[in-house]
């Protein structure tokens, strides 16, 4: 088994910046075996990403599924093909946010498979929406 990244690892590593703190993620990242990398982590890293560093969503969704095909890094409790297929939902005009996109690939993930809500914008593709007014 192998060690988390939190967020600011993934960050440092994903915009380069600071300099001298971007040179030891990389340093973990480039070289360290099963690395793990959490739902939240993802959230995170795409609010920091969009709103602190304000690179558009498409190009962060980019980003996040580059670092995930990464050889040595995986995603926990979650299958890896689905949390790819979630951030994608994030990628078209913004309809869909990245805790909601977690949200459903933990859903699609579990046996359950539904998610009440009252957003009407929440991806309800291979799961059960329920409370949404309609």
């Amino acid at each position: 088994m192998g060690a988390f990244l939190d967020t600011s690892m993934i960050v440092r590593y994903l915009t380069g910046e600071p300099p001298e703190l971007a040179e030891v993620a990389a340093a973990v990242i480039d070289r360290e075996d099963d690395l793990l990398v959490t739902d939240v982590a993802l959230v995170e890293t795409a609010y920091v990403l969009t709103s602190v560093y304000r690179i558009p969503r498409e190009t962060v969704v980019d980003y996040l599924i580059a670092f995930l095909r990464k050889e040595n890094i995986s995603t926990f409790g979650l299958d890896e093909g689905t949390v790819l297929r979630a951030l994608l939902l994030c990628k078209p005009s913004g309809r869909v946010s990245f805790p909601d996109a977690m949200i459903w690939a933990v859903a699609r993930g579990s046996r359950e498979r539904r998610v009440y809500t009252l957003d009407e914008r929440f991806p309800g593709e291979d799961i059960e929406l329920g409370a949404i007014p309609r």
